[in-house]
């Protein structure tokens, strides 16, 4: 059995892990483009922030690969999968069979086809390497001003990483709010205050129409509505999109806005299997398959694939959207529906909001069971609440509870609290 994995990011441990529970001999090969050892893609804003160094970047120990016995072909590109004979082909020619495999190749950043997007100075930001090559640019030009387009995630963690080199940041968001994806327009609105209380210029509503430069580099932007920008830096942050690229169509995998698997991560092609921000699988919350690009969620569906790439079986249907983040130092999670879909009668909504410290929880009920919840300033027990979610938990005989300062495991049914809580000695 030769097991082959092309990525090495989260999902790639998640398998690799989970292969060697049941299979201690057979060969593990790891193909990525990246040349790293696996790191932690999260972390990337604290390096470029300089708030750590990069001998803190690694998500598993030096000895990983070797301790399960994996040989790695890092820094190496992967042009195709044939699944007709199973092999995949590299880069410069080459091809390396597989009896399993799996395709974990994440997620490739969107820079819309605007002019001026070829000039120095502008980036995008999801990879360790952008992190350095932003980092040495900032240095040798002296960047003074940046532009982040884009406020979801990807560009608050870019802000995150920008503000500590003490660089004027504008941020500009085609939607009406920062965060919409992940926030409603409350916590929206308390993660733009929180931006501007650091002197962040946030845009709304508008986008770039070009970027303009002066010797081959960044000199400014202009907006849709013709205003200009100065800066010395642009960075795109508007998302990420399934890497497909190397599945050919007559690979008979099927893809629609990701690659589809089925909830033991399987693909429509025999032996194929796949995982992480280049899937699109089951969201419990939804009843539907979608995109779920976080970083728990890709180890969790590595984990499975790999259990049934060797053989044994596990199933995963409790995928839902979670999102941990800092705005300026003030921590936030969001998970689930974070706002009511369809009939908005058949939810309810329970609400803790301080103007004066900053502070939101939100939590989602449908028919009493939790299915999503905001906080932002006050992240406490987020886990709990999270857990409620996934186990889809009648929270009816503690709902008056649930935003009290005193919530907590004692809270939950003793049924419950031993299913969550085991161990000798513990009494729950």
């Amino acid at each position: 059995m030769r097991y082959v994995i092309i990525g090495n990011s989260a999902a790639a441990v998640g398998a690799i892990e989970a292969i060697r529970q049941y299979d201690q001999d057979n060969p593990i090969t790891v193909v990525a483009d990246e040349p790293h050892h696996v790191y932690s893609r999260p972390l990337i804003s604290y390096l470029l922030g300089g708030l750590i160094d990069e001998a803190h970047m690694s998500y598993r120990p030096s000895d990983f690969y070797e301790r399960h016995r994996v040989q790695t072909m890092l820094g190496v590109e992967v042009t195709r999968v044939n699944t007709q004979d199973q092999t995949i082909s590299l880069a410069g020619g080459g091809s390396v069979p597989y009896d399993r495999l799996l395709i974990a190749t994440g997620g490739k950043p969107f820079v819309p086809p605007l002019p001026g997007t070829n000039l120095n100075g502008v980036f995008t930001f999801t990879k360790w390497d952008e992190a350095r090559r932003i980092a040495r640019y900032i240095e040798d030009v002296g960047v003074r001003s940046a532009l982040v387009v884009g406020a979801g995630l990807i560009g608050l963690k870019t802000i995150e990483a920008l503000l500590p080199r003490g660089i004027h940041i504008t941020v500009i968001e085609l939607a009406d709010r920062i965060l919409s994806t992940i926030f409603d327009r409350t916590g929206s609105k308390l993660a733009e205050q929180i931006l501007r209380r650091e002197h962040v210029d946030v845009r709304t509503g508008t986008t770039v129409e070009e970027i303009i430069g002066r010797g081959g580099r960044v000199d400014h932007a202009v907006l849709r509505d013709g205003e200009r920008i100065n800066c010395d830096l642009v960075v795109f942050a508007i998302g990420v999109r399934p890497n497909t690229s190397l599945i050919p169509q007559e690979a008979g995998i099927r893809v629609e806005r990701g690659i589809c698997v089925d909830d033991r991560m399987r693909t429509t092609a025999p032996n194929v299997f796949a995982a992480g921000d280049c899937v699109e699988a089951y969201d419990m919350l939804l009843d539907a398959c979608r995109p779920i690009p976080i970083w728990p969620n890709a180890y969790r569906q590595g984990h499975v694939a790999g259990i049934n790439m060797a053989g044994a079986e596990k199933s995963s249907r409790d995928s839902f959207a979670m999102n941990s983040i800092e705005v300026c130092d003030v921590p936030t999670i969001s998970v689930g529906l974070v706002e009511p879909p369809g009939d908005a009668a058949e939810y309810e909504v329970l609400e803790r909001y301080d103007r004066q410290a900053l502070t939101y929880r939100k939590l989602v009920l449908h028919h009493n069971r939790l299915v999503g919840a905001i906080f932002v300033g006050e992240i406490d027990r987020a886990g709990i609440y999270t857990g409620l979610i996934r186990d889809q938990v009648d929270v009816s005989p503690f709902k008056q509870h649930l935003l009290s300062g005193s919530f907590g495991l004692i809270s939950l049914p003793k049924a419950y609290r031993k299913h969550l809580v085991r161990g000798e000695g513990i009494e729950v």
